[in-house]
């Protein structure tokens, strides 16, 4: 659950006569999206504009194999960002979206039945950010849900430090998993230098599970056996790193509903991670759980033909 936002993705800083990529993004889609290719039956709760191009993103969302069952529409502008990303994949954003159609999510639009049914809930800092009535729609879904998976997703353009601290504070003690990045979230939010100090203090405030992502190093998962760590996979190609994080999440979450141990999930979302980077936009490469899942296995041998596929994908 969470806001989807149009993107327009350039290869050089953004101006006039510059071309562009139009894409469809937003953090709440681009977990879905993960989670679906990695196998699980999902859904996305979210709100577009009751026009022409609400209906153009809700036609995306179903090429992803996203279910729109859950979709909102309502009149409203449709929140977006400009994206540019350099040939390392490394970002620069632009926003427009206050005031936008898709921060009118509210707690009336989390059906009980679907979500106390639900195999996991994921949301997101974003999310929480955007309005009151999207952070009351979150905390709604976490009492609902028996998974529900927070990503702090901490971005300070939206929110303080403060907010985004007693959101986390809030939401923890609901989680079944929560997935900050170290070291700028764990640092900001919970006051830890280590990925370990972070899992360690989750849990003391209630998360069932942590995994503290820790870039191109690797993942710490704790639970109540203990805390140990997770490689990271290097990625084939690095186009753009938009939706990495997502991805991470998305996929993670889809396993452990289907049954994975946490570590096994963990791995295969670092495996799905670092192949979304080989595609422009947060959705413009989401990798089938056959190439996660053949991935997450690969050695530096089996880069150069990863790269093939992902080229002609």
């Amino acid at each position: 659950m969470g806001e989807i936002l149009l993107e327009v993705a350039t290869d050089v800083p953004v101006g006039h006569g510059v071309p562009a990529q139009l894409g469809i993004s937003g953090d709440a889609l681009n977990v879905a999206a993960s989670a679906a290719a990695a196998g699980a039956r999902v859904g996305l709760l979210a709100v577009l504009g009751d026009d022409d191009l609400g209906q153009a993103i809700a036609a995306r969302i179903v090429e992803l194999g996203v279910s729109t069952e859950l979709l909102k529409f309502r009149p409203g502008q449709q929140g977006m960002y400009l994206v540019h990303c350099d040939p390392e994949g490394q970002r620069e954003f632009s926003y427009a979206r206050r005031g936008s159609v898709g921060s009118t999510l509210c707690p009336d639009d989390v059906d009980p039945a679907v979500f106390s049914a639900a195999g996991a809930v994921a949301a997101g800092g974003i999310a929480c950010a955007i309005s009151s009535t999207s952070r009351a729609a979150v905390a709604k879904a976490a009492e609902l849900s028996p998974r529900f998976v927070f990503d702090p997703n901490f971005r300070p353009r939206l929110t303080s430090v403060e907010e985004a601290t007693a959101v986390l504070s809030e939401l923890a003690p609901r989680a079944f998993l929560v997935t900050p990045s170290f070291p700028g979230e764990t640092s900001a939010l919970l006051g830890c230098e280590s990925a370990e100090d972070a899992v360690d203090k989750l849990r003391r405030l209630g998360a069932l599970h942590v995994a503290v992502t820790c870039g191109a190093d690797g993942i710490q998962v704790g639970s109540a056996t203990g805390s140990l760590w997770v490689d990271a996979i290097p990625a084939p190609v690095v186009v753009d790193q938009t939706g990495a994080g997502d991805a991470f999440v998305g996929t993670m979450t889809a396993r452990i509903v289907l049954g994975d141990e946490l570590t096994t999930a963990a791995r295969y979302g670092a495996a799905a991670a670092s192949l979304v980077v080989g595609g422009k936009g947060g959705t413009g490469f989401v990798p089938t759980f056959e190439q996660t899942q053949a991935h997450s296995i690969i050695d530096n041998h089996g880069l150069d033909g990863l790269r093939n596929e992902i080229h002609h994908g």
